[in-house]
């Protein structure tokens, strides 16, 4: 049954659609969307759940990915590159059949993952290894290790600018790597942002649009490494998107809400604070329908730890694990 939050959205265009039960009980992290494709693939557990989004079904899984956070999508190599954090390697995997074809070392704790078309190459982020580890995905093999000096989270790929720009939280900080020399071309404060997390793009402008710690979501030129504009958003942030169609970007939050600001030049303007579900702030957009999908489930209410009269951190409640699709009317 829909919350009321989700059902009453008279405050903006976007409005609940629906929910899409997810099996399994594991942790998630990142969603991405293959819109030509019409999936949606959710780290989940172990494995990377693969959803049909014209029919809202489960299509099948990627299994045997050990601490999963993302797949960075080649669709016209019909490859992807999936993070297996726990095993310090990156799967490249077939999106046909959705299986494994090799598995490439890679820094400490691989996290943020990415694919510039532009070079055919895919980028990880290490978590711990503060590196990007770049990959030949037609080739399958490790071309290049970039140290970056900072923690990374998402990246935006530009291959326009001949960039892959990375957000280093723990510097307030983005930065921009050459995709010709694999060597850092910049770096840029994200102020009045700090700890950047979530990062989208608009290659058209080469406005990133950043999500921060501080309740903010900056829009950056990626050309000059200027902050031209600046929104509130909630609490927690995680994920940003930016929908060419639209000109819409959004932030998805922690606190139930997902911001969504209007792209206008050089300006950003909040058009709707989208009331979602705590813990809703993984998100991705399928730019052909123009809808977000919002991964999220129920946790236990926190009680203190009988051995340490401390907190614990709260438990997901078993087979509530599900997607939330949120959309415009047609």
């Amino acid at each position: 049954m829909a919350l009321a939050a989700e059902t009453c959205q008279a405050d903006g265009p976007y409005h609940f659609i629906k929910e899409i039960p997810v099996p399994g009980n594991g942790g998630w992290d990142y969603c991405s969307v293959d819109a030509g494709a019409r999936r949606l693939y959710v780290s989940h557990g172990t494995n990377v759940v693969v959803i049909d989004i014209d029919n809202d079904t489960i299509a099948g899984t990627i299994p045997d990915t050990l601490g999963v956070h993302g797949v960075a999508l080649a669709p016209e190599l019909k490859r992807g590159v999936v993070t297996c954090g726990r095993e310090g390697k990156a799967a490249i995997v077939d999106l046909g059949t959705l299986q494994t074809i090799t598995k490439l070392e890679t820094g400490q704790n691989p996290d943020g993952m990415l694919y510039d078309a532009g070079t055919q190459e895919a980028y990880v982020f290490n978590g711990r290894g503060q590196s990007a580890t770049v990959i030949d995905v037609k080739e399958a093999k490790v071309t290049a290790t970039v140290p970056l000096g900072g923690k990374p989270e998402f990246g935006a790929a530009d291959p326009g600018l001949g960039k892959v720009f990375d957000n280093l939280e723990d510097k307030s900080e983005l930065v921009a790597i050459d995709t010709k020399t694999h060597e850092v071309a910049g770096r840029y404060p994200v102020a009045p942002g700090e700890e950047p997390s979530g990062l989208s793009i608009d290659t058209a402008t080469h406005h990133l649009f950043s999500g921060c710690g501080n309740q903010k979501m900056v829009m950056i030129d990626g050309a000059t490494g200027k902050v031209l504009a600046d929104v509130p958003i909630g609490d927690g942030v995680d994920a940003t998107a930016f929908d060419p169609g639209t000109s819409y970007a959004f932030a998805s939050c922690g606190d139930g809400t997902t911001t969504i600001a209007k792209e206008e030049g050089d300006k950003l303007t909040v058009v709707q604070k989208l009331a979602t579900q705590p813990r809703a702030r993984t998100m991705a957009l399928d730019t052909k329908t123009h809808r977000i999908y919002l991964a999220c489930a129920k946790f236990e209410a926190p009680s203190a730890d009988d051995n340490g009269g401390g907190r614990r951190r709260p438990r997901m409640i078993p087979g509530t694990f599900k997607i939330l699709v949120y959309g415009m009317d047609q």
